[in-house]
């Protein structure tokens, strides 16, 4: 018995010495070198090399950027943004003349407000009998569409921007013809009376009567010209309606329609159908077209058809209440702002560059305005600017030109997804003797060096 309890003892002892020996020998490393350590706090932005490169290149972006500010007078304005967010101004609140960067406002706020696919309809209403008579008067009436033209001014040589996206007048005399008409027993009346007859705005020089603006009305052929070159004022028609009557009149009687009573401006009567009808290109079509060629008398029409659909009419004044309504609500800076027309023509303009930057961070340059804009070196009123630029082929802007004035602002798209909007607006007398290509210049190399890209060795941890 004792040496059973004996041998039970000595294996209890061999086990724990065993463990013993195990758990008192643990591998240990050699202690970590004191003097190579990591300074990089863990909430660095070096730990967060996103938001670091996007400060990185902000900073730089407003080291380039001092050259233009350099540049621009004590009358002028600039504003530059990256994605929406303001990184470099100089008099950003001083209001100033636009010119026709006035017609960004004109852009994005009929495209918001009226949607892009909106269309404009000219109609032919009349009596038609049995017979294929149109008994009485046959009305054209305007629907606002400020690109109904015929072919043979579309084609004919000499317009600086011929227009584009347009809509032809002889495809509603052809459905006429399609409908059974032969002949009109009355007038072709021309009707206008979706808008006021305020042909031109009393706020332009005399000068840029027809040659830039006007004669307009919600029924308006040819921009209102009597041949497609404007060189003196007899070039532009006395009544806008008046003459788009008597130029549907000769295309009925060129295709064989008899017009008795020749041509007159009136009024549609109520109740009478609708015998053929013709649609504009949509407003985005529309808008891009405006801001391509500067369009003066779409601007201006834009605005008067969103007081006929939303304001109290369509005249100017109910357009630009709508206008200023939207830019109220999209809570863009108003302070010193003064809305006068749509096309910028008026030198009572005053807007300022906060306003304009705000409104194209609003978009993007593949959007809808984006699209119309202008390329620098290659369409519009850019095509000739930028040439063998940097930018060429990349900036995208609205362009703008009155004596003492130079106006552009628009996009540029940054490597990475960027987006920067930028908004240029010199009021200084020099200007008209090319002042401003200097500066469009140090704009252009100012804007190509973003983003500056921060390197490894900035982002890594150390």
């Amino acid at each position: 018995m004792a040496v059973s309890i004996t041998m039970v003892l000595l294996v209890a002892w061999q086990w724990a010495e065993a463990s013993r020996t195990v758990d008192a020998a643990p591998a240990i490393d050699a202690p970590a070198d004191p003097t190579v350590h990591l300074t990089t706090p863990l909430l660095s932005f070096r730990r967060a090399p996103g938001v670091l490169s996007r400060t990185l290149n902000v900073t730089q972006f407003r080291v380039q950027l001092s050259s233009v500010l350099d540049r621009v007078g004590p009358g002028s304005c600039v504003a530059v943004a990256v994605d929406g967010n303001v990184v470099s101004v100089k008099n950003e609140l001083l209001p100033v003349i636009p010119a026709s960067n006035q017609k960004l406002i004109v852009a994005a706020t009929s495209l918001a407000l009226l949607g892009e696919g909106y269309t404009f309809r000219t109609e032919a209403i009349g009596e038609l009998g049995p017979d294929g008579v149109v008994q009485g008067d046959l009305t054209i009436v305007g629907g606002g569409d400020p690109l109904l033209t015929t072919d043979d001014w579309l084609g004919a040589t000499g317009q600086t921007y011929p227009p584009i996206n347009t809509s032809r007048l002889e495809q509603l005399a052809d459905d006429l013809v399609a409908a059974g008409v032969t002949r009109v027993a009355g007038r072709v009346v021309g009707d206008g009376s979706r808008y006021d007859d305020q042909w031109y705005h009393p706020t332009w020089d005399a000068s840029l009567h027809g040659l830039e603006g006007g004669p307009l009305d919600a029924l308006m052929v040819n921009d209102g010209w009597l041949r497609p070159v404007f060189t003196r004022p007899s070039d532009a028609a006395a009544d806008p309606v008046a003459h788009a009557a008597d130029v549907f009149t000769q295309l009925l009687r060129a295709r064989g329609i008899p017009v008795s009573q020749g041509s007159a401006v009136g009024t549609a009567p109520a109740g009478v159908p609708t015998i053929a009808e013709i649609q504009s290109q949509p407003l985005s079509a529309i808008v891009q077209e405006m801001l391509l060629t500067s369009d003066d008398n779409t601007a201006e029409m834009l605005v008067k058809e969103l007081g006929s659909q939303l304001g109290a009419g369509g005249t100017t004044d109910a357009g630009l209440a709508v206008i200023r309504d939207m830019l109220d609500q999209w809570e863009l800076p108003l302070g010193g702002v003064v809305l006068v027309d749509g096309s910028g023509l008026s030198r009572d303009n005053r807007v300022t560059c906060s306003l304009l930057v705000g409104l194209l961070g609003l978009g993007r340059a593949d959007g809808a305005i984006g699209a119309g804009l202008p390329v620098a070196g290659t369409s519009g009123t850019l095509a000739a600017s930028f040439v063998d630029s940097p930018v060429t082929g990349r900036l995208q802007a609205k362009t703008g030109t009155l004596s003492g004035v130079k106006s552009l602002s628009g996009y540029l798209a940054a490597t990475g997804g960027d987006q920067i909007e930028f908004a240029l607006v010199l009021n200084e007398p020099a200007i008209d003797d090319g002042g401003f290509v200097s500066v469009w210049d140090a704009l252009a190399t100012s804007l190509v060096t973003y983003p500056s890209r921060a390197t490894t060795d900035q982002l890594a941890p150390r």
